[in-house]
């Protein structure tokens, strides 16, 4: 046996066996990494292609989802249009097809109150309607 002075029996055999198989253990955790590795990066890119393509098949069915939503939307605002036009074809046959400049500016006016952040001035007039052609050139009487 072999003793320094220190209680430590280990034999010098022992300690160089340890070495030896620590050694092999590094190698051997070295050389299954230069295998592994490869065959690690081409299943990582394999799921990462995977995980992209249902990202795109997602952000498709998504595109189409939001197309069939505005169709829907057009149709039901061109319904709307089409009972709008109604009405107003309506209200023209009640009043035996004759609109009258008094009826326009009382349409007019009713618009007007859906304006609720536009400032409006009314300049009095001798009927005190608004004067609704002011941009028009005046007519010469023939």
């Amino acid at each position: 046996m072999y003793n320094n002075g220190n209680n430590l029996n280990v034999e010098p055999a022992k300690v160089a066996k340890g070495i030896v198989w620590a050694i092999a253990g590094i190698v051997l955790v070295v050389v299954s990494m230069a295998f592994i590795r490869p065959w690690y990066n081409v299943w990582s890119q394999e799921m990462e292609g995977k995980a992209e393509f249902a990202k795109a098949e997602q952000n498709r069915k998504i595109k189409i989802e939001e197309a069939k939503a505005n169709l829907e939307a057009e149709k039901l605002n061109a319904q709307a249009e089409v009972e709008r036009a109604k009405g107003a074809a309506e209200a023209i046959r009640i009043e035996n097809g004759s609109i009258t400049p008094t009826y326009i500016q009382y349409l007019w006016v009713r618009q007007q109150s859906d304006l609720s952040d536009k400032t409006v001035i009314y300049v009095p007039t001798e009927t005190n309607l608004p004067i609704l052609e002011s941009t028009r050139p005046l007519k010469m009487p023939e």
